[in-house]
């Protein structure tokens, strides 16, 4: 398969993402340090337990110049409307445009195990929250004020606007994308199912789809398959139900959740599931993995980087992608 990107694109048509389990500050500021330099278009932090995603995101700001910067995500339960905007005109502002705002209503393990909020109706919430988000930064009063409270303003609004991505899941949230997001990022889906995601945004929706993508790329097979067992074993055994109820239900792969649930290599049986949703292949595929998701319809694709691994690792998966998407193999 050839790669579908154009050569003639400004840049890596790739970002580079980290899950809050990769804790070393450190390692995520010099990775993001080397994808600026290779000419990557954005570096997405997310938020969980560990890390503030916003601090580590005005400390990259600070020592890069031209990669994009993201939130990828933060939690809807986890601050305010009025306290998101403030945080998403600041990092605007040090970032001298490169910002994005990554909001999703994140899992019941966490909102309820560490924020001590009620994960309910998680559509609600987001809808709420991006709709008041939206307002503030455009400047507008708060259209949601509580109680007979006089509606506010923020009181010093971004020089540039602050896009916002939507990671949804569920078809009501990716129906909010297609309405009040700039783009639908969505983590684990699967690739065949781009599409389907496409019509649920909308056939009049200018929502980029921006994929955030489970890195399993190494130098041999074995590598990589053993990447792939442990994004899909963590996911579908520490994250809450959701993602095992979309692979098992929604997808029609429940015999490859069961199988890959606590291994530690890839079963036969999961196979098919860790082409779908994950980046699985060698180094000298890269190209061709990489450019399929282009081919199914993903406008850009962030490439999250597996977590604890060796830095040098780490760094050599950024230098393989840039050099695959810029200069694909003939078919």
């Amino acid at each position: 398969m050839a790669a579908s990107w154009s050569r003639e694109q400004v840049g890596v048509p790739l970002g580079v993402a980290f899950t809050p389990f990769e804790t070393r500050a450190d390692v995520i500021m010099r990775l993001a340090i080397r994808a600026d330099a290779l000419g990557f278009r954005r570096v997405e932090v997310a938020e969980g337990w560990t890390h503030d995603a916003t601090i580590l995101l005005a400390e990259i700001a600070q020592r890069t110049s031209r990669i994009g910067l993201a939130t990828a995500v933060l939690s809807a339960w986890g601050r305010t409307p009025g306290t998101l905007a403030m945080t998403a005109a600041g990092l605007q502002r040090c970032s001298r445009g490169r910002f994005t705002l990554g909001l999703g209503a994140s899992s019941p393990p966490l909102t309820e195990g560490f924020h001590g909020i009620e994960w309910e109706r998680p559509a609600r919430q987001l809808r709420s929250t991006l709709t008041a988000v939206r307002a503030l930064l455009d400047g507008e009063r708060q259209p949601l004020p509580a109680a007979q409270a006089r509606p506010l303003r923020l009181g010093v609004l971004p020089e540039e606007r602050v896009p916002i991505a939507l990671a949804a899941l569920s078809p009501a949230s990716i129906r909010l994308a297609g309405e009040l997001a700039d783009q639908w990022a969505p983590f684990l889906w699967a690739r065949s199912r781009v599409d389907e995601g496409r019509e649920l945004l909308g056939a009049d929706s200018r929502t980029r789809v921006s994929v955030a993508l489970p890195v399993a790329l190494a130098e041999g097979h074995a590598s990589a398959r053993e990447l792939a067992a442990w994004w899909l074993s963590t996911y579908v055994t520490k994250m809450g139900p959701l993602y095992p109820r979309m692979l098992g239900e929604r997808f029609g792969m429940r015999a490859a959740v069961e199988a890959v649930a606590g291994a530690r290599e890839l079963p036969a049986a999961a196979e098919e599931l860790a082409e779908e949703v994950t980046l699985m292949a060698t180094f000298d595929r890269a190209d061709d993995a990489i450019g399929a998701w282009f081919a199914a319809g993903a406008d850009d694709v962030s490439l999250v980087l597996p977590p604890g691994r060796p830095e040098a690792e780490l760094t050599a998966i950024l230098e393989v992608a840039a050099d695959a998407v810029a200069a694909p193999r003939a078919a």
